[in-house]
C-alpha cells in the first residue's frame, strides 16, 4: 500500500515538473518582444536652443567712488571697501551706501600738514631775513646821505682854503656822491631780489596749501551716498566677482556699485558654438524665473556677441547673448537665473517622431512599425524630436526601442527615385561635392546605429 502510495507522488511529482519545464520553454518572451512604442505626430514643429541665463538691468546708474583725478593726484591707485550695504537695498538719493578705507589717505594727510608746517617756517624765515636785509639796507643810505651832506659842508667851508685843500675836500665829497648812488642801486637791487624770494615761498606755501585742501575734498568722498532713488546692485568685476565688503576699487575704475533701471530687463546667456548659428537677432524667447516657476515671460534676442569666449572650467567655447524681456513685473531682480528658451525656426504641418525611434543601417535611416522596419527620410530635428519627410504617414505607430532581432523585420526601402531627389536637394546649398557612395551620414546623438556588423544585434551576414 505504501509502494503505492510513493509511486502516486512519483507520478504526480513527474507531470508537474514536465508541465512546468514545457511552460518554461513555451512561454511567450515579453521582455524581448515587447517594445516603447508612440505615434506619428503632425502639426507645427518647433527648433528650440534651451539656455541657463542671468538678468540684469539693460541700463543703469553707476555709483561712483572719490575723483579719480583726485586719487591719482594724491598718488592712490586702490581703495578697500570697508563697509557697503546689502546687495538689492533700496536707497533714497544722498542715503549711505558704502565708506572706503581712509588710512592710506590719513597718512598722506599727516604728510601734507608737515610739509605745510615747514613751508610756512620757510615762508616765516625768507620773510624775516628780507626785512633784515631790506632794513641794513635803509641805514646804510641813511648813513651815506649823512655822509654826503658832511662833504657838502667841508666843501662850502673850504672855500678859505689852499687850492690842495679845496681838491681834496672835492675828491671825498665825490666818493661819498658815488657811494651813495651805488647803494641806492643797490637797495633798489634787493628790493627787487626780496620780493621775488617773498613770492617763491608765498607761491609754494600756497600750492601745498592747495593740495592739502584737495585731500581733505577727497576724504570727504570716501563715504559713498546714492546719487538718486534705486535698489543698490554690487558692481561685477572683470571675473564676474561682486565688489562687496573687502573687495577694491581702482583710480580708473572707481564703480562702487549700481542703480539699475528695473523697467528694462535683460537676461545675459551663453550658447555653445554648435547652436549659435541657429540663434539670430529678433528671434522669441521664453523666460522662465527658477525662483518663480510659475511666471513666465516673452522676449527677444537683442544682440549676439561676434567673437566666441572659453567658458571657464571647460574646453567648450560659447557665445554672449543678450536677450530683453518684454514684460515688467515687480518681482523679478537682477541676478535672478533664467530658463531661456529661444525659439530658432517653426515649421508648420510636418510628420515627426522621437529621435529614439530612427535606427541608422549605413547610409540608411529606418523606423520599425507595423512589423517591418521602414526606410525613412528625415528633416531638420530638435531637442526630442525629428522631422519625417518621407516613409511614414500621420497616426502610424513607431517603436522607440529596437527589438531583441531586428534584422528579423523585413527592410522596406523606398523608391530609389524619391530617395536620388532628397539626396540632391540636400547637396544644392553646398559648393562642396561629396562622394555620396562612401559617405556615412553622422547620426543625431539620438539616433541609435544599426546593422553594423558586430554583436547580436548586427547585420547577419
Amino acid at each position: 500500500m505504501k509502494n503505492n502510495r510513493k509511486q502516486y507522488y512519483l507520478i504526480i511529482g513527474s507531470i508537474v515538473v514536465l508541465i512546468f519545464i514545457v511552460w518554461y520553454f513555451t512561454k511567450p518572451n515579453v521582455d524581448k518582444q515587447s517594445g516603447i512604442e508612440a505615434p506619428v505626430k503632425q502639426g507645427q514643429f518647433k527648433i528650440t536652443v534651451t539656455t541657463t541665463g542671468e538678468l540684469e538691468a539693460r541700463s543703469s546708474e553707476k555709483i561712483f567712488g572719490p575723483n579719480p583725478s583726485l586719487l591719482r593726484e594724491a598718488r592712490i591707485w586702490q581703495l578697500k571697501i570697508d563697509d557697503i550695504i546689502p546687495d538689492g537695498t533700496i536707497v533714497d538719493s544722498g542715503d549711505y551706501v558704502a565708506q572706503l578705507d581712509r588710512s592710506e589717505l590719513t597718512n598722506k594727510l599727516k604728510d601734507q600738514e608737515i610739509d605745510i608746517e615747514q613751508y610756512q617756517n620757510n615762508f616765516i624765515k625768507t620773510q624775516l631775513d628780507t626785512t633784515m636785509e631790506l632794513r641794513a639796507a635803509r641805514n646804510e643810505l641813511i648813513n651815506l646821505r649823512y655822509a654826503l651832506e658832511e662833504a657838502q659842508i667841508a666843501v662850502d667851508q673850504s672855500i678859505y682854503e689852499p687850492p690842495a685843500s679845496q681838491r681834496q675836500v672835492q675828491i671825498e665829497f665825490d666818493r661819498s656822491r658815488r657811494s651813495l648812488d651805488q647803494a641806492e642801486r643797490n637797495y633798489s637791487l634787493k628790493y627787487e631780489k626780496a620780493v621775488a624770494n617773498m613770492s617763491e615761498v608765498a607761491t609754494a606755501l600756497k600750492k601745498k596749501q592747495g593740495e592739502y585742501a584737495k585731500f581733505i575734498e577727497l576724504s570727504q568722498e570716501f563715504t559713498v551716498k546714492a546719487p538718486k532713488t534705486g535698489m543698490v546692485i554690487y558692481q561685477r568685476d572683470w571675473d564676474g566677482k561682486k565688489r562687496g565688503t573687502g573687495s577694491s576699487i581702482s583710480a580708473w575704475e572707481n564703480v562702487v556699485a549700481t542703480l539699475p533701471n528695473l523697467r528694462e530687463m535683460i537676461t545675459k546667456t551663453y550658447v555653445n558654438e554648435i547652436d549659435i548659428s541657429k540663434v539670430k537677432i529678433g528671434q522669441t524667447v521664453e523666460i522662465g524665473i527658477d525662483a518663480f516657476p510659475d511666471k513666465k515671460f516673452s522676449g527677444q534676442v537683442l544682440e549676439i556677441a561676434n567673437i566666441g569666449e572659453q567658458m571657464k572650467n571647460s574646453n567648450a567655447r560659447v557665445f554672449e547673448v543678450k536677450i530683453e524681456v518684454n514684460e515688467y513685473d515687480s518681482i523679478i531682480r537682477p541676478a535672478m537665473t533664467t530658463k531661456n528658451i529661444i525659439l530658432t525656426d517653426l515649421i508648420d504641418s510636418v510628420l515627426f517622431v522621437p529621435l529614439e525611434a530612427i535606427n541608422n543601417l549605413d547610409t540608411i535611416q529606418y523606423v520599425f512599425t507595423g512589423g517591418k522596419r521602414q526606410q525613412v527620410i528625415v528633416g531638420k530635428s530638435n531637442e526630442n524630436e525629428i522631422i519625417i519627410r518621407e516613409g511614414l504617414k500621420a497616426d502610424d505607430i513607431v517603436r522607440l526601442n529596437a527589438p531583441e532581432d531586428p534584422d528579423s523585420y523585413k527592410l522596406v526601402l523606398l523608391p530609389a527615385e524619391l530617395v536620388a531627389r532628397y539626396k540632391a536637394e540636400a547637396q544644392k546649398p553646398s559648393a562642396v561635392k561629396r562622394d555620396t557612395l562612401n559617405e556615412r551620414p553622422m547620426p543625431h546623438p539620438g539616433i541609435r546605429p544599426q546593422g553594423d556588423g558586430m554583436g547580436k544585434r548586427g547585420r547577419k551576414r
